[in-house]
């Protein structure tokens, strides 16, 4: 096969993703030192398409990185105004009093946001001091040194075939190199992953936990909707069959987000998230906020969740681990963007004092230091039990003793339990069908909750038909010879867009694979319980189009 020649192009720092931790890097690098040359890729047609969260902004890190954003036009113009907790019986709920919850639970001084529109201002921001934005240039590749370092990426490969092959309109794509090369492209990156395993980064550490966020954005009536007030349920409809919770936030312009997390870890191979979530909006709680309203967007993105105890090694030679690629997000709070951001800065700090001292393609060890023993360690060393907690004794137990554990946490800066682990994967947790039975759900009414098909079209989602499918299975015979028949091949629920079908056909079932609909989720690669799947990027720009997610 002859070697494929792709031209190639040679910056200081090379950012794999528009995040807030790729676009703060990028801001820091460009604060500490205008003539560096900095170059951020994303694989969403613009940036922000890709951008999913609930999503509540603390703004103490970006407090740090731009003082004075309130000054700016940043679209973080919603200050939280009430924050309740309930927890759900099918028909009711009981409010849990704010007295509670520790301090650092309480959202006053926090907003509402779009993480998507935050990402868009952002990198105005970064533009506006120097920094090159490619959206559309999916990173596929990783381009290694002589001495086993990274030294960059491929981006920008279009136009294959179906089967692989070079198109009539094939591009090769280009080779961006860098002193230092940031992975930031959020939980679950295809690069990270090989970096991680490559480099034996998750060495000794617990495995990495997951959850699936769901979420829609409805246009409500104006009677109903109060801006700033953020609701958190946890119980019903999921119960005993797994963990996770639901969350409401009125932005402006009458709109709500609506979102629903379903932790991983789940056994029940029956447990579909998407149709809990649909379930979840004929509650009366939520009835009475939706109907009449209009649901206006829809997508769902992995969360990382092993918190302090699954964060691998962030440095490997010739860069590091951003925001979600490390696993940053605090559980209990349900945030991350202000961890990424710190992240993103230390990085910057730690790649601008090397590349000052003229280093390169070395392990920025500064920047591991940082992250672990300033703020962002901080944070997620005060609940690192809650997940495990949650996991070990279920919903009331969790809530009891995750509470406790957060309170002395926040009295005394230790754990009541010292530290908790994460023991297997959630595609370990994953049971066998024969243990559980099917789970009935109702149909779709069209008007609060609808089918998977149809809501995926409010994802805007976009993928050109004629190009390798970016879902690669290791093995093809093994979700009929394997996962139907042990585990009732679960690939059919657990992913939101309806990608994984099983197809009757004559003499024996089929396994379809619509890769036309992936919201580049990243459940598959992390739930299918045979590790068979791996999820791959498509051709730049495709995916989902999020307007204000």
């Amino acid at each position: 096969m002859t070697a494929i020649e792709r031209e190639s192009m040679d910056y200081d720092v090379v950012i794999v993703g528009a995040g807030p931790a790729g676009l703060s890097a990028a801001i820091r690098l460009k604060q500490l030192d205008p003539d560096l040359s900095v170059v951020v890729l994303d694989k969403g047609s613009e940036v922000g398409a890709h951008i999913l969260s609930g999503a509540i902004i603390d703004p103490c890190a970006l407090n740090v990185l731009l003082p004075k954003w309130r000054e700016m036009n940043a679209p973080i113009t919603v200050p939280v105004e009430t924050d309740s907790f309930y927890v759900l019986g099918e028909k009711g709920q009981t409010r849990l009093p704010n007295w509670l919850m520790p301090p650092f639970m309480n959202n006053h001084g926090n907003y509402t946001v779009s993480l998507g529109n935050v990402c868009r201002w952002l990198a105005e921001t970064a533009e506006g001091l120097g920094v090159e934005i490619f959206p559309g240039m999916a990173a596929s590749e990783l381009v290694y040194g002589e001495n086993g370092e990274i030294r960059g990426v491929v981006a920008g490969e279009f136009g294959r075939n179906a089967d692989g092959t070079p198109g009539e309109n094939y591009e090769p794509g280009m080779i961006l190199t860098g002193k230092y090369v940031l992975i930031g492209e959020g939980a679950r990156g295809s690069l990270a992953l090989q970096i991680m395993r490559h480099y034996g980064l998750s060495d000794g550490r617990d495995p990495q936990k997951f959850g699936i966020g769901l979420k829609e954005i409805w246009e409500v009536d104006a009677a109903r909707h109060k801006p700033g007030t953020v609701v958190h349920t946890m119980g019903w409809p999921l119960g005993r069959n797994a963990g996770g919770g639901a969350f409401v936030y009125h932005l402006d312009n009458n709109q709500v987000c609506v979102g629903f997390v379903v932790h991983l870890s789940y056994e029940n191979p029956y447990l579909d998230p998407y149709r809990e979530f649909q379930r979840f909006k004929h509650h009366p709680l939520m009835a009475g906020l939706l109907e009449g309203g209009k649901r206006i967007a829809y997508g769902a993105r992995a969360i990382s969740e092993g918190g302090w105890q699954s964060i691998p090694k962030v440095v490997f030679p010739g860069g590091a681990l951003l925001g979600c690629s490390a696993g940053l997000v605090n559980v209990p709070r349900i945030k991350g963007s202000h961890n990424a951001i710190y992240s993103g800065m230390h990085a910057a700090e730690a790649a601008h004092a090397a590349i000052r001292d003229g280093r390169s393609g070395d392990e920025l060890t500064a920047y591991d230091t940082a992250l672990r023993e300033g703020p962002v360690g901080r944070d997620l060393k005060l609940v690192r039990n809650v997940k495990p907690l949650w996991e070990k004794y279920g919903l009331a137990g969790g809530i009891v003793l995750g509470g406790l554990d957060m309170w002395t946490a926040s009295l005394t800066g230790a754990p009541l339990f010292g530290t908790m682990h994460h023991h297997k994967t959630d595609a370990a947790a994953t049971g066998k069908a024969a243990d559980f039975s099917p789970i009935t759900y109702p149909k779709p009414d069209g008007k609060l909750s609808f089918d998977r098909t149809t809501n995926v079209a409010f994802s805007f989602t976009n993928h050109h038909e004629n190009q390798p499918c970016h879902l690669k299975l290791r093995n093809a015979d093994i979700p009929i010879a394997v996962n139907l028949p042990v585990y009732a091949e679960p690939a059919q629920r657990y992913c939101p867009a309806g990608v994984y079908e099983i197809v009757e056909d004559p003499g024996k079932p089929r396994f379809q694979i619509n890769f036309q609909n992936c919201v580049h989720c990243k459940t598959c690669d992390i739930k299918d319980p045979s590790q068979n799947i791996v999820w791959t990027p498509p051709q730049g720009g495709d995916g989902p189009n999020y307007p204000n997610m």
